[in-house]
């Protein structure tokens, strides 16, 4: 499965192409949706560009997203960065609950380092909304490995955030040795000049994977900006893209290798 991230906690202003209201989330969702990609994780904002948990925030984004690509998984964060106190975001996780099921979000995303982590999960289950763990080191890989899976975990986010890329591919290794075999889809993804090598790991893996302006903006030669989601997602697959860059013979820097997720895998048949 390929999951596109359209703009995370990036600020609102970093650049004009990274979508942040419902209009250009939407926009995003249904060009990246034409293309075969099954998931969008967003970080919904409220009218003044701030991220938000207010459940009328996540439904506006949510319903405005479904409504162009209906056929879409939309998950939505949790982190604490948002709100950081564990038992108001339960609460507030609550309300999502009443929302009407089209505006409701299908998944949400919990970072396994953050306190309440499992609370959270727990809410998530009671209103019928998936759960993504998010591991962010070898550390929390461990932890989750501890405590198990929780309840309602409909994949294991495993997010490497070492960003040079000659070595976020070994951080990769380290996190998923780490991990395990775990009863759950793993979705390998990296960051800025890490995420391309990450990505390419994946892929060669047969794991689950990311990209999308939350993870970079930039293309696989890391130097110039992306036009837009849709392009992160068309290299993602294998696809050229207007010549942007030369493919040469060897790895991520030289054009991605595969032509994309390969008919028969067992990630192309995930939902």
């Amino acid at each position: 499965m390929l999951q596109c991230c359209p703009n995370g906690a990036r600020p609102a202003d970093v650049y004009p192409a990274v979508p942040m209201s419902p209009r250009h989330l939407a926009r995003d969702a249904r060009a990246v949706a034409a293309l075969g990609v099954q998931s969008l994780h967003v970080h919904p904002r409220d009218r003044d560009g701030q991220e938000s948990l207010d459940p009328r925030v996540i439904g506006t984004v949510v319903d405005t997203i479904r409504r162009d690509a209906p056929e879409l998984e939309i998950g939505v964060t949790t982190a604490r960065w948002v709100e950081p106190d564990p038992l108001k975001r339960t609460e507030i996780i609550g309300q999502w609950g009443r929302l009407p099921r089209h505006a409701r979000p299908d998944v949400a995303s919990v970072n396994v380092h953050e306190r309440g982590w499992q609370r959270v999960c727990a809410a998530l289950d009671a209103v019928d909304i998936g759960v993504e763990l998010g591991v962010w080191t070898t550390g929390d890989a461990v932890q989750l490995k501890q405590a198990g899976l929780p309840r309602g975990t409909v994949r294991v986010l495993a997010e490497v955030t070492v960003t040079d890329p000659d070595t976020a591919v070994a951080e990769a290794v380290r996190i998923l040795k780490a991990l395990g075999p775990v009863p759950a889809p793993i979705l390998l993804h990296g960051e800025e000049a890490g995420a391309w090598p990450v990505l390419e790991y994946a892929k060669r893996n047969n794991l689950d994977t990311r990209i999308g302006f939350e993870d970079t903006l930039k293309g696989p030669d890391g130097t110039w900006l992306a036009t837009g989601n849709e392009e992160l997602v068309r290299y993602a697959l294998g696809h050229d893209v207007g010549g942007r860059y030369e493919r040469r013979r060897n790895g991520v820097r030289g054009g991605l290798r595969s032509s994309g997720f390969w008919p028969g895998s067992r990630a192309e048949h995930r939902r």
